[in-house]
C-alpha cells in the first residue's frame, strides 16, 4: 500500500535530515564552471528530467509544497545545489556522490526517494544519466510560488523571433565581381564574403564535380563511362544537363528519400519492448521514395501524410483501377503517424507514442520543439501548454494500427488497399469476427491482470491462451489481401491538459487547435473528424513562415554540410539563427513559387556557382571563418553509411539496383516474441542500404559502425564519428573481404594487364586515374604479398585474386574513397 501524503513527508525528514549510514553531512556544492550545457543535453532534461521531478517530488520539495522538507528545493538549480539539511543532492557529473542518486536507488533503508514507492528502473536510469553528464538545468532563478494563471498570450516580443515572421521578397544583393556569379545564389553568398574582404574558391575540376553530384543526387558513384561522357562534353550547359540526368534516376528517390525516412525515424519495427516486426511497414518507404522521385510536390506529400486516408475517402465514388491506386497510396502514406514509437505491452502507455508523434511532428516539419510543452508552457519559445495538447487532441483523436504486444500478439487496425465492393463481401464477415474476438481476448486479459493467483486466474489464463490459439488461427484463415500500417479516424475527442505531464492528473479540456504562433486556428465546436485534414491545411499554407524554411534549411545542409540554420531541428529561440537570413527567405519564397518542387530547388543550388567551388585550403580563412558560415569554400563531407555500403556494392558489381520490397518476416501466427526475446533479426540483401530491414532496440550492423540514423528519433543531422571498430570493419569484416575480391574478379575481366588494371581499379573508386607513383607503389605491394599469402597456406590459383583483394581493401577504405570534395 502506498504512504500517505503526511507519512510521505515525515520519512522524508527523517531520512534526509539524519542518516547514519550515509555518512557525515555533505558540504555544500557551489556551481563550478564548466562548459554550458548543449541543446540536446537541454532538451534531455526537459523531456525526461523536469517532468520526473514534478511528478514525484515537487509536492515536497518545491515552492508549491506548503515548506519545502529538509530545506531541500528541487525545482531550480541553485537549490538542487545547495541542497537541504544534509547538503548538495546532486554532484555534476558525479552519480555515486550524489545523494539524490543514492536515495532514489533505495541502497540504504534510511535513504529512500521517493518515500510512497520507489521509481521504474527506467527513471532511475535518466536521473543517473542527467548527473552524470553535468545536470544540465536551465533553471537558473530560484523557483518563486507560482501566481494565479493567467490565460496565455503570444508577446509582441516573441512575434519578434525571426523564424515566427513571415516571409519577406528580399532584395538582390549588388556585388563587386558582377562576372562570379552564375544565379541569385552566388549574389547573396559573394555579398557576404566581398564584405568581409574574402574571395571564393575557384572552380572543382570536372571529374571532382561530377562525383560530388552523383552521389549529392543518388547516393552512387559516377560510372567510368558518365565520367568519361561529362569531362569530354564541352557545351556551356554540359552541367545542367547531368543534373536534370542524375534527377530523373530512380536512384534519387532512393537518395533522398532516406534523408525525409531519418526525419520520421523509420523502422521496420514497433519498439515496445519485444520490438515487435510491422511487415507492412515498406509500403510507406517505397511510398516516400517514390514521391521523391515524381517529385510530388511537397505541400501535397505533407498533406497525404498527415490526412491521407481523408483526402483517399474522397475519390472513392469514382472506382476505377487508377483512383483506386491513388487512395492506396494515400492510405499508405499516413503510415508517418502509424510509425510512432511504441514503448510497452501496455495500452495504458500510448499516450507516450502521441507524444512521439508531436515531438517528431514538431521537430521534422515545423523545425521546433513542441514536445517541451508536454507538462508545462515551453521555457524558451512562444507555445503554452496548452498548444501542447490542441496537438495532441488531434492525434488522439486517431486510429493507429496496432503492431502487436507481448501481451496481445496481433496486429489489429491495419486497412485493406482492395476496393471497397471486395472489402465489403468479403473482408467484412473476418474483420467482424476479428473484432469481436479482440474484444474477448482484451477483457479476458484485463480481468486477469487484476487478480492475485488463484483459481480464478489460471481458469481465465487458459481460457486466454485459448483465445490466442482461436486468433491463430483465424488469422491463417483470411484471404490474401494487401494491407497499410496507417492511420484513420477515430473518435472525435479533445484531449485534456495533463498537470505537469501526467496523464493520471487531468485537467481543463483544450479544444484540438494550431500553435497559437502560428495563427492559433481551431476546429470548429462539434467538428465531427480528428482535425488531421485541418492541421494538414494549416501547416501547408504559404503564409505559414516554417514549413518552407525547415525543408529549403534541410535541402541545403545536405549540400553544402551544415545549413543556413546550422539547428536543423529547432528554429526556436534556442536554436542558431540563419548565417544567410535574406537567401533563406530567397529560396523557401522560390521553393513555394515553383509549386513546392525539390528538384527544382535541388537543380537551383547545384546550379550555382557556391556549390561548384573546389575543396580548397586557406590558412587565413580558415583562421577568420573557421566553420566556413560565409561559404568561400566547398565543405569536404564524408560519405553516409548508405552511401559507403551501396558505393562498394556499385563498384564491386554486386550492387542489386531492383527496388526493395517486403522483407522475409515470420508469419503473424507465429509471433512469440517478448521483453526476454525480442525480435532480432538481419535480413541479407546485396539491395541499397536504403532497403535494409530497420529495427528499433538493436540498429543494423553496418548502420551502427558507420553513424546511421536513429530510429527512435527525427535525426537531423547525422553525427559523424571515427572509431576504430570502423577501420577493424574494413581490415576485418566479411562484408569488405567479400567485396574487395569481386572488385578483384571483376577488374581481372576488364583489364588482364596490371597496371591498366590498377589504373582502373583508381578510376572505379576514385573517379580518377592512378598516379604513376600510385601505379609503382601498388603493384610493389601485390608482388610483394605473394609470397606472404603462398606461406599462409594459400593456393596457388588463388594468390593473384587474393593479393589484389587484399590491396583494393586498402584502396576503399582509404580517405579518398570514403570522402567526397
Amino acid at each position: 500500500m502506498r504512504a500517505s501524503r503526511a507519512t510521505a513527508r515525515l520519512v522524508c525528514v527523517l531520512t534526509l535530515a539524519w542518516c547514519p549510514s550515509a555518512g557525515p553531512l555533505v558540504a555544500q556544492v557551489t556551481d563550478a564552471a564548466g562548459p554550458a550545457p548543449t541543446a540536446q543535453q537541454l532538451e534531455f532534461f526537459e523531456k525526461h528530467v523536469r517532468p520526473l521531478l514534478i511528478t514525484h517530488c515537487y509536492a515536497c520539495h518545491s515552492a508549491e509544497a506548503d515548506a519545502p522538507e529538509t530545506e531541500l528545493r528541487l525545482d531550480s538549480r541553485p537549490g538542487i545545489l545547495q541542497g537541504g539539511a544534509r547538503g548538495a543532492a546532486v554532484v555534476p557529473g558525479e552519480p555515486e556522490k550524489s545523494l539524490l542518486i543514492k536515495a532514489v536507488r533505495y541502497a540504504d533503508p534510511l535513504l529512500q526517494m521517493p518515500p510512497s514507492g520507489r521509481l521504474a528502473p527506467r527513471e532511475v536510469d535518466v536521473l543517473v544519466e542527467w548527473v552524470r553528464m553535468g545536470a544540465p538545468d536551465p533553471r537558473s532563478e530560484a523557483a518563486q510560488p507560482a501566481a494565479p494563471k493567467q490565460p496565455y498570450t503570444v508577446s509582441a516580443e516573441a512575434r519578434q523571433w525571426w523564424s515566427f515572421q513571415p516571409m519577406r521578397e528580399p532584395a538582390v544583393p549588388v556585388v563587386q565581381n558582377e562576372r562570379w556569379p552564375a544565379c541569385e545564389i552566388d549574389r547573396f553568398v559573394l555579398a557576404g564574403l566581398e564584405a568581409h574582404g574574402m574571395t571564393p574558391a575557384p572552380p572543382a575540376e570536372k571529374r571532382v564535380l561530377i562525383r560530388r553530384a552523383t552521389f549529392a543526387l543518388t547516393g552512387l558513384p559516377p560510372t567510368l563511362e558518365e565520367i568519361d561522357a561529362f569531362v569530354a562534353d564541352d557545351a556551356t550547359d554540359a552541367f545542367a544537363k547531368a543534373v536534370d540526368r542524375l534527377l530523373a534516376s530512380p536512384h534519387y528517390g532512393e537518395r533522398w528519400g532516406r534523408r525525409w525516412l531519418d526525419l520520421v525515424r523509420y523502422a521496420d519495427t514497433s519498439g515496445c519492448n519485444s520490438d515487435f516486426p510491422i511487415p507492412e511497414a515498406y509500403r510507406y518507404r517505397n511510398y516516400v521514395i517514390d514521391s521523391f522521385n515524381r517529385d510530388k510536390p511537397y505541400d501535397r506529400f505533407l498533406r497525404e501524410q498527415l490526412a491521407g486516408d481523408l483526402l483517399a475517402a474522397e475519390g472513392e465514388d469514382s472506382p476505377s483501377e487508377d483512383s483506386n491506386q491513388r487512395r492506396y497510396e494515400q492510405i499508405v502514406a499516413t503510415g508517418y503517424l502509424a510509425i510512432s514509437r511504441r514503448f510497452s505491452s501496455l495500452a495504458e502507455e500510448f499516450h507516450l507514442t502521441l507524444d512521439d508523434t508531436v515531438d517528431n511532428f514538431g521537430k521534422a516539419i515545423l523545425g521546433l520543439t513542441i514536445s517541451c510543452a508536454r507538462c508545462h508552457a515551453h521555457k524558451f519559445d512562444p507555445i503554452p501548454q496548452e498548444d501542447y495538447y490542441a496537438l495532441y487532441g488531434i492525434f488522439q483523436s486517431t486510429t493507429y494500427s496496432f503492431p502487436g504486444t507481448e501481451i496481445y500478439r496481433h496486429t489489429q487496425d491495419l486497412v485493406p488497399l482492395v476496393p471497397a465492393e471486395r472489402r465489403h463481401k468479403e473482408l467484412l464477415p473476418y474483420l467482424e469476427r476479428t473484432a469481436e474476438l479482440d474484444a474477448r481476448i482484451f477483457a479476458t486479459y484485463s480481468h486477469m491482470a487484476t487478480l492475485d493467483t488463484g483459481d480464478e486466474k489460471n481458469e481465465l489464463r487458459a481460457r486466454w491462451q485459448a483465445m490466442q490459439k482461436e486468433r491463430d488461427e483465424l488469422v491463417k484463415s483470411l484471404p490474401d489481401f494487401p494491407k497499410a500500417y496507417a492511420a484513420s479516424e477515430g473518435t472525435p475527442i479533445n484531449a485534456r491538459l495533463h498537470l505537469k505531464g501526467n496523464p493520471e492528473s487531468l485537467g481543463p479540456e483544450i479544444p484540438r487547435g494550431f500553435l497559437q504562433i502560428l495563427g492559433g486556428q481551431k476546429l470548429a465546436a462539434g467538428q465531427p473528424a480528428s482535425g488531421r485534414r485541418q492541421l494538414a491545411e494549416w501547416i501547408t499554407d504559404p503564409q505559414n513562415p516554417l514549413t518552407a524554411r525547415v525543408m529549403v534549411n534541410r535541402v541545403w545542409q545536405h549540400h553544402f554540410g551544415r545549413g543556413l540554420v546550422r539547428t536543423p531541428d529547432d528554429f526556436g529561440t534556442r536554436g542558431a539563427p540563419p548565417t544567410h537570413p535574406e537567401l533563406l527567405d530567397y529560396l523557401a519564397l522560390r521553393f513555394i513559387e515553383d509549386g513546392w518542387s525539390l528538384k527544382a530547388l535541388h537543380r537551383r543550388i547545384l546550379l550555382s556557382r557556391a556549390w561548384q567551388t573546389a575543396c580548397l585550403e586557406n590558412a587565413d580563412y580558415a583562421r577568420r571563418d573557421p566553420d566556413n558560415e560565409r561559404l568561400w569554400t566547398f565543405n569536404r563531407r564524408r560519405l553516409e553509411a548508405e552511401e559507403f555500403r551501396d558505393a562498394m556494392l556499385a563498384i564491386s558489381g554486386a550492387l542489386d539496383r531492383s527496388p526493395g520490397g517486403a522483407h522475409p518476416f515470420k508469419p503473424e501466427w507465429e509471433w512469440r516474441y517478448s521483453q526476454h526475446q525480442p525480435f532480432v533479426d538481419d535480413f541479407a540483401t546485396n539491395r541499397r542500404t536504403v532497403y535494409l530491414m530497420q529495427q528499433r532496440i538493436r540498429q543494423q550492423p553496418f548502420l551502427a559502425v558507420f553513424d546511421g540514423a536513429d530510429t527512435n528519433a527525427a535525426t537531423g543531422v547525422r553525427q559523424v564519428s571515427t572509431t576504430p571498430q570502423q577501420a577493424l570493419f574494413l581490415l576485418n569484416s566479411e562484408f569488405a573481404h567479400e567485396q574487395a575480391a569481386l572488385l578483384a574478379d571483376r577488374l581481372a575481366r576488364e583489364a588482364p594487364q596490371s597496371r591498366a588494371r590498377l589504373d582502373r581499379a583508381f578510376r572505379l573508386a576514385l573517379g580518377r586515374p592512378a598516379t604513376g607513383v600510385e601505379t609503382d607503389e601498388g603493384l610493389e605491394y601485390i608482388e610483394r604479398i605473394e609470397p606472404l599469402l603462398a606461406s599462409a597456406g594459400i593456393a596457388d590459383r588463388d594468390r593473384s585474386r587474393a593479393a589484389w583483394a587484399s590491396y583494393l581493401r586498402v584502396l576503399l577504405s582509404g580517405n579518398e574513397f570514403m570522402f567526397i570534395e
